[in-house]
């Protein structure tokens, strides 16, 4: 798994019991109690003492029930600290030298794109990697966005950014945007939650004017009340 905000900075925070995650899971992949025991090959029964803290899950159980849920596997991690039992699922940094064969792959991936633009990312849309012919693009863009840990998708919608560039800036912000929705729909990432919201308050075609109606966003109106 790629750097980012994972399990290691979840598990020091506020742990919530197994029984809650699974029910929390549950409920965002809209599955009845029944339906998930069924997939599960266990009884309602069971699967909701198990939400209710009535009974604990074995650590197998735990890990057949998010696999059943698809939870991505840092949160995995999280269920299985959350129940007891130590982390399964390893993850390290891109650095790591146990990843040297992974970053050589990536590199030679991103050449062989040459002399067309090809990036790696991670899971928050952070650049890890770039072949060349994606720097020449980035030429006039605002510095303060090329600091530190550089967003593509920030970069992309930002008006310092490439967005002037954009014939079809309203059309990529809503690729942009919902692609974004279902990735938070599938992980319940915080961190791409605040995301979305940064880049939906970005100025954009479309966007309210002085004097003219206020339009929705994507998600919700972001007109005043009243």
């Amino acid at each position: 798994m790629l750097p980012g905000v994972g399990y290691d900075a979840r598990m020091t925070a506020h742990v919530d019991s197994i029984g809650f995650l699974l029910k929390q899971w549950r409920q965002r992949r809209r599955l009845s109690q029944l339906a998930l025991a069924l997939d599960a090959g266990i009884s309602q029964r069971h699967l909701s003492f198990l939400e209710s803290g009535r009974s604990q899950p074995s650590r197998d159980m735990v890990l057949q029930l998010s696999r059943e849920l698809d939870v991505p596997l840092r949160d995995r991690n999280v269920m299985l600290h959350s129940a007891g039992y130590a982390p399964f699922f390893p993850q390290r940094p891109l650095e790591a030298p146990e990843l040297s064969f992974a970053r050589e792959i990536i590199d030679r991936i991103l050449r062989g794109h040459l002399p067309h633009p090809a990036l790696a990312v991670d899971r928050h849309w952070t650049l890890l990697s770039a072949n060349a012919a994606v720097f020449r693009l980035l030429a006039g863009v605002a510095p303060h966005l090329l600091e530190g840990d550089v967003n593509v998708l920030r970069l992309s919608l930002h008006p310092d950014g490439l967005a002037s560039r954009i014939l079809n800036l309203a059309e990529w912000r809503h690729h942009v945007l919902t692609r974004l929705g279902h990735e938070i729909e599938r992980s319940a990432d915080p961190a791409l939650d605040a995301l979305r919201d940064e880049l939906e308050a970005l100025p954009h075609p479309g966007a309210a004017r002085p004097g003219l109606p206020c339009q929705g966003s994507l998600r919700r109106s972001r007109c005043p009340s009243g």
